[in-house]
């Protein structure tokens, strides 16, 4: 995926820029930022810890929390068709509680219904399903001996690090302070939002974003 962005910001005209990437797109972003160095000015990830320090640590409370993580990467079809007769559920169960909520009836108050409807729309699709498990599979094999095999590698641009202060991040590790273990030059700060910072708190993160990358 990270070669897929490189190419397709070469293919715009585009050998250099910067890059901010949310969950599953920081983790993309951290190995595009390890195996194309010379592509990025700066880069912004947000709300994740590496995927190499997070297998590396497994303890009772994020099994727990990101019990997701273990089911969907169970061969298939057994996720993909739990996900299928329940997508809903499962959809609205991660919405609530990795924005920092617990369920209940109606939506989490940053989401509006035309956009949870489409939302789902996409969640239900089989492909979707399948590429969602593929996904975290490839998280817990090819990406983690990829991760083993860069230890050593830094991140040479700037980095900016945003992170939810509700989420369990920021009370399981030292988010800022692990990131500077994995990059030359790591600053960045906590926002007050559950996991989904650019629908929960937008102008937070414009303000953090914008001088960062105009720097």
């Amino acid at each position: 995926m990270a070669q897929d962005m490189v190419e397709v910001m070469e293919h715009l005209g585009f050998r250099k820029f910067a890059l901010v990437g949310h969950d599953r797109g920081g983790r993309v972003a951290h190995r595009l930022a390890l195996d194309y160095p010379d592509r990025l000015t700066r880069l912004s990830i947000l709300d994740i810890v590496p995927s190499y320090k997070c297998y590396q640590s497994v303890n009772k409370e994020f099994a727990t929390i990101f019990y997701h993580w273990f089911m969907l990467v169970q061969p298939p079809p057994f996720p993909e068709t739990m996900l299928r007769n329940s997508a809903e559920l499962f959809f609205r169960t991660l919405l609530f509680r990795l924005g920092g909520e617990e369920p209940r009836a109606g939506l989490p108050g940053w989401v509006d219904q035309a956009a949870y409807n489409d939302y789902l729309r996409c969640f239900r699709d089989p492909a979707a399903i399948g590429a969602v498990c593929e996904d975290y599979r490839a998280a817990a094999s090819i990406d983690l001996a990829h991760d083993a095999a860069d230890l050593n590698k830094k991140i040479q641009c700037p980095l900016l690090v945003l992170w939810s202060e509700k989420g369990p991040f920021h009370h399981m590790y030292d988010v800022l302070q692990t990131w500077r273990e994995r990059a030359n030059n790591a600053t960045g700060k906590a926002l007050a939002a559950g996991h989904f910072l650019p629908e929960q708190v937008p102008d937070q993160l414009i303000a953090e974003l914008k001088p960062f990358l105009a720097g």
